[in-house]
């Protein structure tokens, strides 16, 4: 039986949400799932959203109605998979915070916007990240509270550079966790969409939603 998946992109347009729902969609589709597409969060509320494998938001800094966030998290809770990367997932509904439980961390900046950092690869025996060595990366840093329960594969390290006070400070970049029956996945990396073909960025993003898939 062909797995299904669920995109559902919008929100701010600065993190080309359009073009990696389309990468996604392709990556997911050479999986041999079925992929449908949704522009809106009111795509939670379908009933059939239960039977399906897998759900990818790509929705920066956009709001989500009560019910829409209650049903998607119902949900995960019930087994579907969710998985997402940068702001579309985890600085998505900032208001929501019951969606942020579920995710297991939220965006709050990035000093210095777009420098270079080193991404490290802590995890090597998890099989999302064999064979896969930490590297060098330009883009934003993210900046995060987090759910000390993750389970965390990746981290970078903050020089404090941009903010002196964050020096030294460990910040989780790639987790996975369990909420309820459903697995979640995330990766802060992939600010824009070129970003998610970096090699082990797209092997971590590839392999962390089939991870999560039901």
């Amino acid at each position: 039986m062909t797995r299904k998946a669920m995109i559902v992109w919008g929100g701010w347009p600065g993190h080309d949400p359009d073009l990696c729902a389309a990468m996604i969609q392709g990556w997911l589709t050479g999986e041999g799932f079925e992929v449908r597409l949704e522009t809106q969060t009111s795509a939670f509320l379908d009933p059939e959203l239960a039977s399906y494998a897998l759900v990818i938001p790509i929705y920066t800094m956009a709001k989500i109605e009560k019910a829409e966030a209650a049903a998607l998290c119902e949900a995960v809770k019930g087994g579907v998979g969710l998985a997402g990367h940068h702001g579309g997932m985890c600085d998505a509904f900032r208001e929501a915070v019951d969606y942020q439980f579920m995710c297991g961390g939220q965006w709050v900046a990035h000093p210095g916007n777009i420098i270079d950092y080193r991404v490290d690869i802590t995890r090597p025996d998890d099989p999302i990240a064999a064979g896969l060595s930490s590297f060098e990366h330009r883009s934003e840093q993210y900046y995060m509270h987090v759910d000390p329960a993750n389970e965390v594969l990746a981290t970078t390290t903050f020089s404090g550079e941009h903010a002196p006070w964050t020096k030294g400070v460990v910040m989780p970049v790639v987790w996975k966790k369990r909420f309820g029956e459903g697995r979640v996945f995330y990766s802060s990396l992939g600010h824009r969409a070129y970003e998610l073909d970096v090699p082990e960025i797209r092997t971590l993003m590839t392999r962390g939603m089939l991870w999560a898939a039901r």
